[in-house]
């Protein structure tokens, strides 16, 4: 699973650095990197909402798809801000749960 994990990332700064090499966008390469930072960051982030399966999953799933959205810039040149931070939702959605419900644990 890490070795798809790291092949998608190559692969997405690979198809990143080609588009810049077509066109010599500069504008274009660095806002490519910057989502491709902030999908990366959410991913990372998304590990600790494991420990609720169904929050977990759907982050999982919009992982997938702020992916698909950022492809979709650097072919489309068409950015979709709302789909790429719909990862930023799970998160949310779990603090508060946090927040509201707690941890769970038996504290003092």
């Amino acid at each position: 699973m890490k070795g798809m994990i790291i092949l998608a990332i190559l692969a997405t700064l690979g198809l990143i650095a080609i588009d810049f090499y077509r066109h010599r966008d500069w504008k274009k390469l660095l806002i490519s990197l910057g989502v491709f930072g902030v999908i990366l960051t959410l991913a990372g982030l998304g590990n600790m909402v494991r420990s609720v399966i169904p929050i977990f999953i759907a982050h999982f799933v919009l992982i997938v798809i702020a992916w698909g959205a950022m492809l979709f810039y650097i072919f489309r040149d068409k950015l979709f801000w709302p789909v790429i931070l719909s990862p930023l939702a799970t998160i949310l959605l779990f603090v508060l749960l946090e927040r509201v419900i707690g941890s769970g644990g038996a504290g003092g």
